[in-house]
């Protein structure tokens, strides 16, 4: 494999550059044992000998590629776009489409392959006019069940469309120019601005009203017939026949497929060949509407394949032009299209196809490449057919197996896919808390899944699982494993190993130790005993509640694998109480709704480094005295918790060379859970189990939860900017979110940072709240009332300023056809929902809202938090939360309006679109209407695993890169791309991360051509898999606005920015505590533009907000000081340049002592400037100014790039620390600041500075 294994595809990297480092023989030489397995790529051109015009086509290829991706390659390229059924041949011989490039006999540089048609099959014909279909344009929109309105939406390409038209003439007015820093954010923002349509190549093809074709032309080679109605408004009847398409004597009402005569008999192999004979305009509009497409990039429109788009939670109205329904007859053909009359061609057998892709072989790398790229494809594949499955679940359109059962215990088949409901139907948690635990273990599955599925250990299967949460319905569905249902006999269990219904029983099928050993190891599960109701003692691997099944097909199978960890035992003592026999109330305080609170995996990890580092302490104890001032280096070393730890222990094992094999750690997940040892050495045992879990549950207390509180105080960590992000910081501590409570009264303190995330906390907890009073509503509504009862709740939770009183819109005569549903919503006022919500919080996180509520300014931050959650899809306008702004537009929210609001301001002169006449237009303002949610979209879970092989790569090329091995370093890292690329496809979250950490890596690599291409890239499939306005893609447009700048591209950069900055507002609100960086890298970049006024106003908004978030007193604010003086010096304001300086040089004086570098250099700027100001002479002292910039002064400074949400500033700032010398931003001397300030500008920059203008833009700006 090499780093250009995919030359030919668009979606590769710099091409060039790839093939070099591919052509640097010593970088390869070092990567040994892949080039031991024989795959030492050789990269050629060979050439395609064609049956039509152009007659011949040189391709690039890979010997490590397949034949199948040379054929791809082919029918991608535009002039060969008119083959798809065909094989190709060397010298005469057949080549199979199955085997790798390099296994084809006399293929070599230059080769000459032919391209030859072959016969279609009915399949063939059919995929032909799919493929041919999508290639002219001519399939209309999808109404797609599983994807929401524009799914996989980017808006990338359309980033400051509006700003390029007037940016280039006035070089006063930047794209910042505008940006209101106190404004809230305008769901403007996540509008994709209109694109003109794509040209018409012809007006309708689709399957005849004859097809299929009768038995005796079946038998003549007939396989389809199609209608096609070109742009000249011909209609033309075409059979398919096996040897190509011909135009045929049928019409409308009279059958003759035979071929018309001449003049107007046309026939061809292709039928796009056949579409440029039959109409004259048909080449010149295809041509144009390639090029239409050509203006954006590809990958913002590809469909995705190996991964579920991102649905955007604002989208356009119905009758916009983004979502106009277009008449397609097609559309409803195309089931039969892709899958045959019989439609069994789709239909699959998950479990096979699961279980044996594990056993595929993994010893060579190409092996792996091959196994880990299907499991991803046949994940995403399942993944999206279980989620389509369990929506027709949910909607009630699917018979249930046992209908007699009460709703909850139903289960249904599907697709092969067997789904049951999150939810205790049958009552196997009656006493850890009925539906919510049953709720919380199918979640806790897929991740046990998931964990399980990553470690990958030979001959132990699982069974793909997918959660989907829809319309109030939790639902989950498992591909089914042979023999689940199967009756046993008398005396049989129904499971080999682990508890067997309930825990009275308990089966121990000896095949099952060795694969439960090697997973327990991994997830540090301790071996234990277990007893049965007989008392009778059993060792297990795992937990009792993990258990094993031997399918029919001879495989172990893993189940429910949702207690993979110890229950929180301190969090269940102090809130739950055991439910009693006569069904008591449960006591005050101790009303936690389910027993199945259990510690987070990466805490049971951290607190194992914990142990680790303790023994290790104890065994160097042991050395004896000589070393003992390593060791006391050491433990203050080990004391600082973060991702290095790892490595510090490794290398102070090193030294001191600590026998580790001698520490075990492991925890037992069954104590505290109604298991009663018997003799006392097990009692003994089973004490000091119990100690360990006690001790892993105060260290998440005592130790994990307030180093992260800590941590954010001083600004170690990049700050999270909403629910997500919060969610995944805290995750990755290893703290549950039922914490959260916990968490706002850690950081109920002075500290401005801690407010910030108190608020965010508290938000999310209402957020959550909310959530499942929600969807306790809307899971007893059928469909057609979901989108009125959720309105009713947002406007309940969210419009009780605008009307108190909100009225649900139900349609009153369809409600008489649901006697069963449960209309108990409409009744709730914003009071019932506001105490709901309370006792939610209450109940679920322990915390007391009391007067914290949604802050006002921050209900869009909320509307947008609960859309997510809820997978609501509303329309994009600008919502009325208040009295004010509903008097603002006394009309907005009367009428069912929709089309996009073009003022910023409220929704004014809209017109009523008769369209929607269907729902009773009501006359009631209120926030939201029925009408007003267009979709609601599943939210999912799945357990599919990582690629390890790819995740290894990046590894070693981080390592060389770190280890200085530059060339080594970025072979590996566009080899770990490749890897990436070729596993998941392009478009994937995890190769959005992937593109983010290498243009970063590259980027400090000088490679900064390649870096920019992949933090496009990274922008763009952030933004279609995660959402365009996901925390992960805030970050990727900023950084590729520190790229853009650095490659000369000031005015780009300057864009990206802006649009981070609003999406920034939406997400989490203005003054986010990390904007400082943002705002001051603004500021820096304006500088570098010369465009001194408005980078002084820039510095001064990053100024306000740090000696808010850090203190007046902080060093961080003396920086911020400094860089102000010097905007305001280069605006000849000297004596505010003066003060700025002044305090600056105080501030650096107390903080570090008068004989740091950072307070002399203040000192002297101070002296110059004060001189300056009261002389305006000219000085000289050359001192460069950018000194002060590149201290890690809490790490202000140069441009840098912003912190990823969890990630520690160091180290954001170790993958890129070359950045601050590459920004030569301010390295200008005292004299030449002094000189320029004078009046004596250097030549260099015409008609940048007219002194005049600026004062009065900025005295705009400072009355704005």
């Amino acid at each position: 494999m090499s780093t250009n294994n995919d030359a030919s595809k668009p979606a590769e990297a710099a091409e060039s550059s790839a093939v070099q480092q591919t052509n640097g023989e010593g970088a390869v030489e070092q990567k040994g044992d892949e080039v031991a397995n024989g795959h030492a790529d050789n990269i050629f051109q060979i050439t395609v000998k064609l049956p039509h015009a152009p007659y011949e086509h040189a391709i690039t290829i890979s010997t490590s590629e397949q034949v199948q991706d040379l054929r791809q390659a082919i029918i991608e390229t535009p002039q060969l776009f008119q083959y798809s059924c065909f094989h190709l041949e060397l010298d005469g011989q057949r080549i199979n489409d199955y085997v790798e490039l390099s296994e084809v006999p006399g293929l070599k540089p230059d080769a000459v392959l032919n391209l030859v048609e072959d016969p279609y099959t009915e399949k063939e014909a059919r995929m032909h006019v799919i493929r041919v279909r999508e290639l002219v344009g001519a399939a209309g929109d999808r109404t797609d069940a599983l994807h929401g309105i524009l799914a996989g939406l980017s808006l990338h390409d359309t980033v400051g469309q509006e700003e390029s038209g007037k940016g280039e003439e006035s070089t006063e007015q930047t794209p910042l120019s505008s940006y209101d820093f106190k404004a809230g954010g305008s769901v403007k923002t996540l509008q994709a601005p209109t694109q003109e349509p794509a040209p018409k190549t012809i007006k309708a093809i689709s399957v005849s009203p004859w097809n299929p074709p009768p038995y005796h032309l079946r038998s003549k080679g007939h396989l389809l017939y199609l209608l096609l109605t070109t742009n000249e408004n011909e209609q033309h009847h075409i059979t398919a026949t096996v040897a190509g398409f011909y135009v045929n004597k049928s019409s409308n009402a009279k059958f003759d497929p035979s071929p018309r005569q001449a003049p107007k008999a046309h026939s061809a192999h292709s039928l796009l060949t056949l579409l440029e004979e039959l109409s004259p305009s048909f080449s010149q509009a295809f041509q144009s509407y390639l090029e239409h497409t050509q203006k954006r990039d590809p990958l913002t429109f590809f469909q995705l394949s190996n991964a579920i788009p991102a649905n955007p939670w604002l989208v356009p109205a119905p009758n916009s032009t983004h979502t106009t329904h277009q008449p397609d007859l097609a559309r409803t053909q195309e089931s039969y299209l892709i899958s045959g009359v019989e439609n069994t061609e789709t239909l699959r057998d998950w479990n096979e196809e699961f279980q044996s892709t594990r056993e595929m072989p993994k010893e060579a790398v190409q092996d792996r490449v091959f196994r880990e790229r299907l499991t991803s494809k046949l994940f995403a594949d399942y993944n999206d057919a279980a989620t389509r499955g369990a929506m027709l679940v949910a909607r009630g359109e699917i018979a249930p197996l046992n209908p007699t059962e009460a709703r909850d215990a139903q289960i249904f088949v599907y697709n092969n896919i067997f789904y049951s409901f999150g939810a205790d139907g049958v009552g196997t948690f009656g006493t850890e808390g009925g539906d919510e635990a049953a709720r919380v273990a199918v979640g806790k599955d897929v991740f046990g899944v998931r964990a399980v599925n990553n470690l990958d250990i030979p001959n132990l299967f699982t069974s793909g699982t997918v959660v989907v949460d829809y319309l109030g319905k939790r639902i989950v569905g498992q591909s089914i494993v042979p023999g689940i249902f199967k009756q046993r006999d008398p005396g049989e269990h129904q499971i080999d190993y682990g508890a067997v219904e309930g825990k009275e029983i308990v089966a121990d099928d000896k095949s099952f130790i060795p694969l439960f050993e090697q997973m327990s190891k991994a997830l540090r599960v301790k071996k234990h005993p277990v007893w049965d109701k007989d008392n009778v003692r059993h060792e297990l691997e795992g937990s009792v509640e993990t258990k094993g099944l031997i399918g029919t097909d001879g495989r172990r199978y893993a189940l429910d694998l949702y207690r993979l960890t110890p229950v929180d035992v301190s969090w269940i003592e102090e809130h739950w109480s055991e439910p009693s026999e006569d069904g008591k109330e449960k006591e005050e305080g101790k009303d936690y709704p389910h027993r199945m609170a259990t510690l987070r995996p990466e805490l049971v990890e951290s607190f194992g480094r914990l142990k680790l580092r303790e023994y290790v302490k104890k065994e160097l104890e042991k050395k004896g005295e000589a070393k003992k001032e390593k060791e006391e280096e050491n433990s203050k070393k080990t004391e600082g918790e973060s991702d290095e730890v790892a490595k510090e222990e490794a290398e102070a094992a090193e030294q001191d060379r600590v026998d580790i094999s001698g520490f075990s750690y492991a925890l037992n997940p069954d104590v505290f859970c109604g298991q009663h040892p018997q003799t006392e050495e097990d009692k003994a045992e089973w004490t000091k189990d119990e100690a360990e879990v006690r001790a892993a549950c105060s260290h998440l207390l005592f130790e994990v939860m307030p180093r992260l509180i800590q941590e954010l105080k001083d600004g170690d960590v990049g700050f999270p900017m909403d629910g997500q992000s919060l969610s995944l910081l805290l995750h990755k501590r290893g703290i549950n979110i039922r914490y959260l409570g916990e968490l706002a009264e850690l950081s109920d303190k002075e500290d401005p940072r801690l407010q910030a995330l108190r608020r965010l906390v508290i938000q999310e907890m209402i957020a959550r709240g909310f959530k499942h009073f929600a969807n306790s509503k809307l899971r007893n509504v059928s469909a057609p009332f979901a989108a009125p009862c959720a309105a009713h709740l947002l406007n309940c939770l969210l419009g009780g300023e605008v009307n108190a009183k909100p009225v649900a819109e139900s349609d009153a005569e369809l409600k008489s056809l649901y006697p069963e549903n449960d209309f108990s919503f409409e009744k709730l006022t914003p009071e019932d929902v506001k105490k709901e919500i309370i006792a939610q919080v209450a109940l679920r996180y322990r915390f007391e809202l009391d007067e914290a509520w949604i802050e006002p300014g921050k209900q869009l931050q909320m509307l947008r938090e609960v859309a997510l959650k809820l997978g609501l899809q509303l329309e994009n306008k600008e919502y009325v939360f208040t009295k004010q702004s509903a008097a603002n537009g006394p009309s907005n929210a009367a009428t069912t309006t929709n089309g996009n609001s073009t003022s910023g301001k409220k929704k004014k002169g809209k017109t009523a679109s008769p369209a929607r006449d269907a729902s009773p237009a009501p006359q009631i303002v209120q926030t939201f209407h029925a009408d007003d949610i267009l979709n609601i979209v599943p939210i999912v879970k799945e357990a599919s695993p990582k690629s390890l092989l790819a995740e290894e790569a990046l590894e070693a090329g981080r390592m060389s890169v770190a280890q200085d091995q530059k060339e080594l370093g970025q072979e590996l890292l566009l080899e770990s791309l490749t890897l990436h690329e070729q596993i998941y496809g392009v478009l994937h979250p995890e190769v959005a991360r992937v593109y983010h950490t290498l243009s970063n890596l590259l980027f400090n690599l000088d490679d900064k051509a390649a870096a920019l291409e992949l933090a496009h890239k990274a922008v763009i499939v952030s933004e279609r898999t995660l959402g365009i306005d996901h925390t992960d893609t805030v970050l990727a447009y900023l950084n590729l606005a520190l790229f853009e700048h650095a490659t000369g591209n000031g005015n780009t950069a300057l864009v990206y920015v802006r649009h981070a900055l609003e999406l920034w507002k939406i997400v989490y609100g203005v003054d986010h505590p990390d904007s400082i960086t943002t705002l001051n890298n603004a500021a820096v970049m304006l500088q570098t533009l010369k465009n001194f006024p408005e980078s002084k106003v820039w510095f001064e908004a990053s100024l306000s907000i740090c000696e808010e978030v850090s203190g007046k007193n902080s060093i961080n604010t003396a920086t911020l000081l400094f860089q102000t003086a010097q905007s305001l010096a280069l605006v000849k304001d000297m004596p505010g340049a003066v003060k700025r300086m002044r305090e600056s040089f105080i501030i650096f004086k107390e903080v570090l002592g008068v004989e740091d570098r950072n307070t002399k250099e203040a000192e002297q700027w101070l002296e110059q400037l004060t001189t300056s100001a009261v002389t305006q002479a000219k000085q000289s002292q050359a001192l460069a100014s950018g000194r002060l910039r590149r201290l890690q002064l809490g790490n202000r400074g140069a441009l840098r790039p912003q912190a990823a949400v969890g990630q520690t500033t160091n180290e954001t700032t170790t993958a890129n620390r070359p950045r601050s010398g590459t920004n030569r931003v301010d390295q200008r001397s005292i004299e030449e600041l002094m000189k320029y300030i004078d009046g004596e500008s250097p030549k260099k920059t015409p008609k940048k500075r007219t002194p005049t203008a600026n004062p009065k833009r900025r005295t705009q700006k400072a009355s704005s």
